[in-house]
């Protein structure tokens, strides 16, 4: 219950605040412009609270905290503007002004996510030294010579200080089908070099994990033993009456030593009565349950719902990573850039079918995210909300009808005819792109659903 309602409040502040970073953008831009605002309110609905300035601008905070608008005088919209305004309206500006407003958008967002960034990169953030804890058989870092214990000290020549350091970098050019140059310091001591050639990562597998199940490395890890934390309600393990500190020392008749050798004892016996064999409070029990059958990446694994304890990160592993004023500035820029054209180039595959569409998440995803950030700390939070700011600039910016990427276009299209659009053709324009956006919306929803089966 305490994660549901961290992800519907992370959720909706996180919405909450970046679409009030993207309306005031367009808010600001008019008002320097001399275009007269009729109302900006954050949500829709029902007014929660509003008041009117003395400029007739009415600021609103609605019920309903998923979006937002500004709305400005407009003949287009009301044809009894008085005439004595009709030059404030914004359908009577040059070319260049109503630009200006429509493109304010995404570019508070970018904006926005570059002082995240950079009051995160300034603070520091907490990670884990860039220490390889496991190498997967016949991998992509296998074939490379990666081994455990190599400590990582630079790829492509930029300096590795913490274990996720570089993922953006890597999943970049892995998409980019490049290859990188790692050097590592052996477990022996010894400085040596080993090469990655990410273009041997198939496109239709490229996803978050890259790192992990792409590349097949992993982090340190430290020992996890197979103690119980946690119990998913309605599951196996809370209908056999299991508790959280039991320790589970066989499954089937097999031995189990820590987390991993439970999860791979559990992982076939889908559907099949099995033995559990437990200590709670220094005496052993016998346990009998039936794991659940779970679909994984087209796979039925058995699970019985239970998570494990948490383990702390020896103080030797810890590592903070920090900038300093300047550093952090060209750290944001960076981090923005990268991002948005890696979302571009993530969409552009998508749409060639060369990248899976999995990749596209929804509410459901971001919310949990949101969650998951906020109660790991406000680094991570502020990290996340960067993200997804970005993402909502460069999809606002696609020339989708209904996005400021459409208006864009038909602006476009006005500048050189040197007339604007008919309303015929912007109304069909129009039903085009909440058609798209209906679908895409479909898609998301559909990926976040089988996440969350999953």
């Amino acid at each position: 219950m305490n994660d549901l309602l961290f992800s519907v409040a992370g959720f909706v502040l996180a919405i909450g605040l970046l679409v009030a970073v993207h309306e005031f953008g367009h808010f600001w831009v008019a008002r320097q412009l001399g275009i007269k605002v009729l109302r900006f309110s954050i949500g829709f609905g029902r007014a929660l609270w509003s008041r009117t300035a003395r400029d007739g601008t009415e600021y609103v905070i609605a019920a309903l905290p998923l979006g937002g608008y500004v709305k400005m005088l407009d003949e287009t919209e009301d044809e009894n503007v008085p005439e004595h305004e009709a030059h404030r309206a914004f359908n009577r500006q040059a070319l260049w002004k109503r630009t200006a407003v429509v493109v304010a958008g995404p570019l508070f967002n970018f904006l926005f996510a570059f002082v995240a960034y950079w009051f995160v990169f300034m603070a520091g953030v907490d990670g884990v030294k860039p220490v390889v804890g496991a190498v997967v058989e016949d991998s992509l870092a296998e074939r490379g010579g990666f081994e455990v214990g190599d400590e990582i000290l630079e790829i492509d020549g930029k300096k590795t200080r913490s274990w996720n350091e570089h993922r953006l970098y890597l999943f970049n050019q892995a998409l980019a089908r490049n290859g990188v140059a790692v050097q590592v310091r052996s477990a022996d001591g010894d400085v040596e070099l080993r090469q990655l050639y990410l273009n041997e990562v198939p496109l239709s597998e490229l996803d978050a994990g890259l790192l992990e199940t792409g590349i097949g490395l992993y982090g340190y890890i430290p020992e996890i033993p197979a103690a119980i934390g946690g119990i998913q309600e309605g599951s196996p393990a809370a209908h056999a009456a299991l508790k959280p500190g039991d320790r589970i020392v066989a499954v089937g008749g097999n031995e189990v030593g820590d987390w991993r050798d439970l999860v791979a004892a559990v992982r076939p016996l889908a559907g099949r009565d099995t033995l559990l064999v437990l200590e709670r409070d220094g005496r052993r029990l016998e346990v009998q349950l039936r794991p659940e059958s779970v679909e994984v990446n087209g796979e039925t694994i058995g699970r019985i719902g239970v998570s494990p304890q948490p383990v702390s990160i020896p103080e030797e592993y810890r590592v903070h990573v920090a900038y300093g004023p300047f550093q952090a500035v060209a750290k944001s820029a960076e981090s923005v850039w990268v991002m948005s054209v890696l979302t571009l180039k993530m969409l552009a595959k998508i749409v060639t079918l060369e990248v899976s569409a999995k990749n596209i998440s929804g509410p459901l995803t971001i919310a949990q995210f949101a969650g998951d950030t906020v109660q790991i700390g406000w680094d991570r939070f502020f990290m996340f909300l960067a993200i997804v700011s970005i993402s909502l600039g460069v999809l606002n910016l696609l020339p989708i009808p209904v996005l400021d990427g459409g208006h864009l276009l038909y602006y476009a299209i006005e500048a050189v005819t040197g007339g604007p659009l008919s309303r015929e053709v912007l109304l069909w324009g129009q039903q085009i792109g909440l058609a798209m956006l209906f679908a895409l919306m479909s898609l998301a929803f559909y990926n976040d659903i089988v996440r969350l089966l999953q």
